[in-house]
């Protein structure tokens, strides 16, 4: 049975934030600091860190989580401290000019990790785990939940690794190494799961948004799709249209949960009609 460590934040400095939680530096220690929002399940972390060092013994290239933390009110995992280390989005934020190389090497590196076999005795199926979110009571509307259940069961299961919030904010570079990081929704199954995510928060049109999650604008995250894209698929720019419709599916199914687990609110009727309506 895991057991959470308290920590003194005093011993940190705040280095980050995302859409669960926030980021803190150990003072002196190479150590990073993941702490949950207020009023997340403990178990989230549980199952973060398990996933985090099941990617670490397949060989994925990602931060070595070390301990599950509490600072008394939070939950959370503590992973190694990449030094020096920039995200792609940053990089892309930073120096603008390097939005191809930043976008390609992002393509190669979600290739290579579709690529990779998972254990899947140890790592769960992305499609069993939206299965068993739609069949839950009170987190999706039945108009939204007749609808999916259905489509679910058409969808393949492959057992190769998928990140699980795959986007260009949680890959980083220290050294010359790209590694992955908040790979807490670590699964095996269709790489659709993964690259509609890519796409659907490259359509996010407020710029405040794109700001605090990616650091870039809406009209940069366009771009890094439309670069990145074609050469994931290896086909000609116009074809991604074609790919774009065989993503939707993917999106509308998992939009319900990922709002789920970061706002802890039930999708509204009127959002789950619009999304039935998608499908």
């Amino acid at each position: 049975m895991y057991q959470y460590e308290h920590i003194k934040l005093s011993d940190y400095v705040r280095s980050g934030e995302g859409g669960q939680g926030v980021a803190y530096t150990h003072r002196s220690e190479k150590r990073l600091a993941k702490l949950f929002n207020p009023g997340f399940d403990a178990d989230l972390a549980v199952k973060e860190f398990e996933m985090a060092r099941a990617a670490c013994d397949l060989g994925v290239p990602t931060p070595q989580p070390l301990r599950l933390i509490t600072d008394g009110e939070r939950v959370g995992t503590e992973y190694e401290l990449i030094e020096h280390k920039r995200s792609f989005c940053r990089i892309i934020s930073e120096e603008p000019a390097r939005m191809e190389e930043i976008s390609l090497r992002f393509a190669g590196a979600c290739k290579a990790l579709h690529a990779m076999k998972a254990d899947t005795a140890r790592i769960p199926s992305m499609k069993a785990r939206m299965q068993a979110f739609y069949a839950r009571e009170g987190v999706v509307p039945d108009c939204l939940k007749e609808k999916i259940l259905p489509a679910l069961d058409q969808i393949p299961d492959t057992p190769y690794c998928l990140h699980g919030d795959m986007q260009i904010g949680n890959i980083i570079t220290a050294g010359g190494k790209d590694l992955w990081i908040d790979i807490g929704q670590f699964a095996y199954g269709a790489p659709e799961w993964d690259i509609s995510l890519c796409w659907r928060v490259s359509q996010i049109a407020d710029p405040r948004m794109t700001d605090r999650l990616f650091h870039l604008t809406p009209d940069q995250m366009k771009r890094h799709w439309e670069i990145f894209a074609p050469a994931y698929y290896g086909v000609d720019p116009e074809q991604i249209d074609l790919k774009i419709k065989q993503l939707l599916p993917y999106s509308v199914i998992k939009a319900s949960y990922m709002r789920f687990i970061t706002y802890h609110e039930p999708v509204p009727e009127d959002l789950a009609r619009r999304m039935a309506e998608a499908l």
